[in-house]
């Protein structure tokens, strides 16, 4: 099991949630924590990291050294999550 780190933006993106997609979003989460490589994730192209979807919000996170990053979480339905995470990149 490895051991869970969420980003601030992340977290912040959390605590803004309503309650039923807050916890289907840490219940996958938490899953990733078991097994980080289900059979839904994709690899981002030019990133060391992954994504999966849960309902209308999509995580984005990377898996190394014992621990599950979550880099974003973010609405599934727009690209505002990408965006954020190619603004990371610079």
């Amino acid at each position: 099991m490895l051991a869970l780190d969420i980003t601030n933006s992340a977290f912040d993106f959390l605590t803004k949630m309503q309650i039923k997609p807050f916890r289907q979003v840490m219940l996958s989460i938490l899953q990733l924590t078991k097994n980080p490589y289900p059979q839904d994730a994709k690899k981002l192209i030019g990133y060391e990291f992954y994504r999966i979807d849960i309902g209308e919000h999509r995580i984005i996170y990377q898996a190394e050294n014992g621990f599950l990053k979550v880099i974003l979480v973010g609405k599934r339905n727009d690209d505002e999550v990408y965006r954020r995470l190619k603004n990371m990149r610079k």
